[in-house]
């Protein structure tokens, strides 16, 4: 028998249940993190309004405590890029996303370290942080009597792919910044590859599915996971797709998980810059129009904070602040009726209360659609 076919609207609302983006929820900041599976944290701010956009409560100072007790750790995890997630996750999780870390190496540096002997500068990197944290510039002396003709940026990222560790407060607190302070977090006994693997597809499908082997390929990093199908798709329910840009592909998710109808209401969502739930995906039509994505995805990899309306992406935003008085800005990408206007200007407002708390005065531009 034929799988069923979900549609568009199907599968946009089931990834916005997922994502706590139809209703904000009661958990604790760490059960959250845990059910997204990690938030994208490459600045430092967004992933405090990614968790304030989906939780009942999501005090900035709280998720601050918990980095600084160590709790939650920002690294580097889903392909390659800076992500908050508990300390517990991270442990489980590296093992499985180690050859991420090494593709996306070999992707932005492997030119930079020719001929550079992985283990020596591996080791080399290893033994100067066992002696305590330090940043990437205090590695390169180290590192560089190892391998001295190589780019010392990429020999420090290389211990990154290959070492697990984990930013050191302050830097990545909200509103802070300057040089990070890198730390040991050794990892628990790694599971089999295939365990390991099968268990994050699993965790990813819980937090984004129904998906396909690409998407998860896209949001993990992981490479020739095509390869893995087999494996993966043992022992899970099998959905076709009647929508996308390939809309005979497999879709895969857990045995018994819910799918939310077509029709249900969506919320107006303010979603960070760089919020997973626009890159978790191969196949990005169940969150925003492919005419809109070159005004999200700049250059330089960077993705714009944007506007959830009837749960599709319907614009961008930002906030400016002069002295003690901030701005938000909403660019929608087509014109809002009067309704979704006044519904975006209350979401709004707790944006800036929660974004802008020692602002003195505040104001709401709507930019004019082009």
């Amino acid at each position: 028998m034929a799988a069923a076919a979900l549609t568009q609207d199907e599968l946009n609302r089931t990834l916005l249940h997922r994502q706590m983006l139809l209703q904000r929820q009661p958990l604790s900041l760490p059960a959250a993190i845990t059910a997204l599976v990690g938030v994208q944290a490459q600045v430092n701010n967004p992933p405090y309004i990614g968790l304030w956009t989906r939780l009942v409560a999501a005090p900035r100072a709280a998720l601050s405590q918990l980095l600084e007790e160590g709790t939650v750790v920002r690294a580097a995890a889903l392909r390659s890029t800076l992500h908050l997630l508990t300390a517990d996750d991270y442990a489980r999780l590296r093992p499985t996303l180690q050859p991420a870390l090494v593709k996306a190496l070999a992707s932005f540096f492997g030119r930079k370290v020719p001929g550079a002997e992985v283990a020596a500068v591996v080791a080399a990197g290893r033994a100067q942080l066992t002696a305590g944290p330090c940043s990437f510039a205090d590695l390169y002396p180290a590192l560089l009597a190892v391998a001295p003709e190589a780019d010392p940026q990429g020999l420090a990222y290389m211990v990154r792919a290959y070492v697990p560790l984990v930013q050191l407060p302050p830097a990545c607190l909200w509103g802070r910044g300057g040089s990070p302070q890198y730390a040991l977090r050794e990892d628990d006994p790694p599971p089999t590859p295939a365990e390991g693997l099968r268990t994050l597809f699993h965790r990813y499908l819980a937090a984004f599915g129904p998906a396909s082997v690409a998407d998860f390929q896209a949001w993990s990093g992981l490479p020739r996971l095509r390869e893995q199908t087999a494996l993966l798709r043992e022992g899970l329910t099998v959905y076709g797709s009647a929508a996308g840009s390939n809309p005979n592909r497999e879709l895969f998710d857990l045995p018994g998980a819910a799918l939310c109808p077509a029709d249900t209401p969506a919320p107006v969502r303010f979603l960070p810059e760089y919020d997973n739930v626009l890159l978790a995906h191969e196949d990005r039509t169940r969150i925003i129009a492919a005419a809109d994505r070159p005004r999200v995805f700049l250059s330089a990899a960077r993705v714009r904070a944007t506007i959830l309306v009837a749960g599709y992406v319907r614009g961008a935003w930002k906030i400016d602040r002069v002295k003690r008085r901030a701005t938000l800005t909403i660019e929608p990408f087509a014109p809002l009726t009067a309704a979704q206007q006044a519904a975006l200007a209350e979401e709004g407002e707790r944006l800036l209360h929660f974004v802008a708390e020692d602002a003195t005065g505040t104001d709401i531009v709507f930019a004019p659609p082009p």
